[in-house]
């Protein structure tokens, strides 16, 4: 039986399209999982570290998604996110359109957001960083399509103590890398985001959370027993 991690044995390596891609956190970890990654988004992003395409997402979902494998979606999270609400700024929101534009490819596809979009997403999925090493607790929920699902990975007890929104890391706590934050070389360490600045590190998915749903999906994708694309 074929190690699900394993994919030496494909014929070529699966595309994915990172929409809303900004500097390529997601992107990092689906290319180490082992697909051809491809960002999107309307903004330059010259620290993105694979195959870019300046457009606007979700025009570029219903023209080239069919075009991918698989798909995955961060449409902006600071219409749904506590800081905006709190400063009283308005931004779009683009959870709809992202999802009906992914439905229309017939591929399957992850959109990704934070706690302020849940009520939103359909059965979302928690990812926080101590599940894969990662000392930050920066949950990230995932609704799933397309044909593909996950399950919710046990979610562990936060018994690290975090630092306070902006401010510098004590010894023996976790960082919060939000907003203006200090200590950005810290943040890339942690995170596994090398080439980014504050921009990027402050909004990104880490990788090591898209590398698991990309393991999970590159099994189910090259699944010799089965039509249906699940993990």
């Amino acid at each position: 039986m074929t190690d699900p991690t394993d994919n030496r044995h494909l014929s070529r390596r699966l595309r994915l399209l990172d929409t809303f891609c900004c500097q390529g956190g997601a992107a990092r970890g689906y290319a180490d999982a082992g697909f051809d990654v491809t960002g999107i988004d309307i903004a330059p992003q010259p620290r993105y570290p694979f195959a870019f395409v300046q457009a606007e997402a979700v025009a570029f979902i219903r023209a080239h998604g069919a075009e991918f494998d698989f798909i995955h979606a961060s449409p902006p999270c600071q219409h749904d996110s506590e800081c905006q609400r709190i400063r009283g700024n308005t931004h779009p929101d683009l959870i709809a359109p992202t999802r009906a534009a992914l439905e229309s490819t017939g591929r399957p596809w992850v959109i990704e957001n934070v706690r302020g979009a849940v009520p939103k997403l359909h059965a979302p999925v928690m990812l926080c960083g101590p599940v894969f090493g990662v000392e930050t607790y920066r949950h990230r929920y995932f609704e799933t399509g397309g044909g593909f699902t996950i399950t919710q990975p046990q979610h562990p007890a936060h018994l690290v103590p975090q630092a306070k929104m902006g401010r510098p890391v004590p010894p023996g706590h976790f960082g919060q890398y939000v907003g203006n934050f200090s200590g950005v070389d810290r943040a890339r360490r942690v995170l596994g985001v090398p080439w980014m600045n504050r921009d990027g590190i402050r909004e990104c998915v880490p990788p090591a959370y898209t590398q698991w749903l990309g393991t999970h999906a590159l099994a189910a994708l090259t699944a010799s027993d089965t039509g249906a694309v699940a993990a």
